[in-house]
């Protein structure tokens, strides 16, 4: 097909905006999938994203759409996520398309995450779209919202579509818009350069790659490799979404599809790099997306029997399929090999745990979640610590700095106090207040990275009913009178328990994690101490009871069957004399301590 007839766009908006339902009902209208193979949140193929009803990964289709002119075009659509916390996947997706269509909940208007992928999308030149959706529900007031676009840069309010994502309203007008208002693709080099936006890996294919073709064409047995890597490999399938993989002959300039490249080793692959001929290599690489850095971090261990070997294996595919997962190998004095990995957020972390479980059948043991801090030692010598293990002692640090994030919150006008105030406890820092004309105040604050991370976006659902936004990116770096934590079991620190707070509250979440790992940790044959400690001083102080005595040491004169249960009982004790050890951790110990 020629250029002229192809566009690559993608969907961006706010969560629960209706982006998957939308991309639904162009899918039926463009017959790309069967009535009988046709389900809702098509494109959400994990089964984690239809039980939360979230988009986690992007996903992209190709459709065949004739316009109202008679001109049949090619459609390249790339489903992204709402959420912050997969930002990522949204700049990965942009990156591979000439046009976005920004959908807007016409019961809702602008949310917060709305702006902020308007930002990437004008960040990387695409033409913009206005969508407002559900306009069949009766909260619906699109002159409303219409107004609020005034105010962002890149859409016009003169041309925005009405659409009902779930009965198909305006869906069509939708359609042939793409075609008369998004740009086809340029091609200036026929030197074959393909933007590598995804990966995952297949047992059978080894990485396949999900590339946008920019010049050139690769198919079957070419010799190709990424331009930042000399050693190349052979293509060994090629083809289209439809959204499962269909076998095609080749990729051509414009279009959207994956390539298998049979490698096996994960760590050959970088998404962002650009793939070319081997024997006539192009010269300059796609301009790639701005990559995301983690926010918070936390260390993944080995859960019973599973062996570092297989943690190794499925983290290095994760990582294949979700840039903003980084992992790194690391070795703790309780718990063994394992990783530090870094996250965008909470939810990005839930989610990864989840999926190491379904998709690798792996069980981990996290760690308490921490941010990157910027320390300064006595010495003069400046440190980044994502490990609280290794934030330095109070003898040694000259000061303390923490991330802060600035945070815009769009809430309805009833609840601005209740959101200033949960941001006063939050240590935040006010800057403005807007009320606008649609009943909706927007708050600006600097927040610490810390507080925005753990619970408080969930605080901020609770308070509002589930209507405030959030928008945030990082900041700088803040003095802070932070200090470490230590949990002492046995006089024992264990590394996995250590955390970093401000000073303030470090008695209130010490006192606190020492009371819940009292019920938690195993007894032993004699009180085991469980103490919080900063640096030598002890703030906090718990004692695990000992097992009761020997129900047989004066005499029983119960059945055998009970004797020999208590004799059992007893043989299992005995292995209790002795310290620390890493068997004595049990997982419920780090889940009381997430709790905190």
């Amino acid at each position: 097909m020629p250029l002229s007839n192809i566009r690559n766009f993608c969907i961006i908006a706010h969560i629960d905006h209706g982006k998957s339902t939308l991309a639904d009902r162009f899918i039926e209208m463009t017959q790309t999938v069967t009535d009988r193979d046709m389900q809702e949140q098509l494109l959400d193929s994990m089964d984690i994203e239809r039980e939360r009803g979230i988009t986690v990964k992007l996903r992209p289709v190709r459709m065949q759409h004739r316009a109202a002119d008679g001109i049949d075009y090619q459609f390249n659509l790339i489903d992204t996520p709402g959420h912050v916390d997969f930002s990522a996947e949204v700049s990965r997706s942009l990156a591979a398309c000439e046009g976005a269509i920004v959908l807007i909940d016409a019961t809702q208007g602008v949310q917060a995450q709305t702006i902020a992928n308007v930002r990437l999308a004008r960040e990387q030149g695409l033409k913009l779209l206005a969508v407002l959706n559900k306009i069949d529900s009766p909260l619906s007031d699109p002159q409303r919202i219409i107004r609020q676009l005034y105010d962002i840069e890149g859409l016009d309010p003169d041309e925005v579509l009405l659409v009902s994502a779930r009965t198909g309203e305006g869906v069509r007008t939708v359609l042939d818009a793409i075609a008369s208002t998004f740009p086809p693709p340029e091609s200036k080099d026929e030197l074959l350069r393909a933007l590598v936006f995804d990966s995952y890996y297949d047992p059978y294919r080894g990485v396949v790659l999900s590339v946008r073709v920019v010049d050139g064409t690769v198919a079957v047995g070419n010799r190709i490799r990424f331009m930042s890597a000399p050693a190349g490999f052979e293509v060994t399938e090629v083809g289209i979404f439809r959204p499962e993989l269909v076998p095609w002959k080749k990729l051509s300039a414009g279009e959207v599809g994956y390539v298998a490249t049979g490698i096996k080793d994960p760590t050959y692959i970088r998404l962002g790099d650009t793939l070319t001929w081997m024997d006539k290599p192009a010269q300059q690489p796609v301009a790639t997306y701005r990559e995301s850095k983690p926010m918070v971090f936390a260390g993944l261990y080995p859960s019973g029997n599973l062996t570092i070997n297989m943690l190794r294996d499925a983290v290095q595919k994760l990582a294949l399929n979700d840039a903003a997962f980084r992992a790194e190998a690391e070795v703790s004095e309780a718990l063994g090999a394992g990783y530090r990995c870094g996250f965008l957020g909470m939810l990005h972390l839930e989610i990864i745990k989840e999926r190491l479980r379904r998709e690798y059948g792996v069980e981990v043991i996290t760690t308490a979640p921490s941010v990157v801090y910027k320390v300064t030692l006595k010495d003069g010598e400046v440190r980044f610590i994502d490990n609280p293990a290794h934030f330095p002692n109070p003898e040694t640090l000259e000061l303390a700095e923490e991330p802060m994030v600035s945070s815009v919150i769009q809430t309805p006008s009833d609840h601005v106090g209740a959101v200033m105030e949960l941001c006063g406890r939050s240590r935040g820092i006010f800057g403005t207040l807007d009320y606008g004309d649609d009943g909706y105040a927007r708050i600006a604050y600097e927040l610490p990275m810390s507080q925005m991370a753990f619970g408080f976006f969930d605080s901020l659902k609770s308070l509002t009913q589930g209507y405030a936004t959030l928008d945030y990116e990082f900041s700088d770096y803040r003095p802070a009178d932070l200090v470490r934590v230590d949990i002492l079991i046995e006089n024992q620190p264990v590394d996995a328990f250590a955390f970093v707070c401000v000073r303030l509250q470090a008695y209130e979440k010490a006192a606190d994690i020492v009371h819940r790992l009292k019920y938690v940790m195993p007894k032993k044959l004699y009180p085991v101490p469980l103490q919080a400690a900063i640096g030598s001083r002890v703030i906090a102080r718990e004692d695990i009871p000992p097992l009761r005595k020997d129900a047989l040491a004066k005499g029983f004169e119960g059945s055998m069957s009970a004797k020999n249960r208590l004799i059992r009982k007893a043989k299992e004790n005995k292995g209790k004399r002795h310290g620390l050890s890493r068997g004595d951790i049990p997982k419920e110990a780090f889940l009381a301590i997430l709790g905190v």
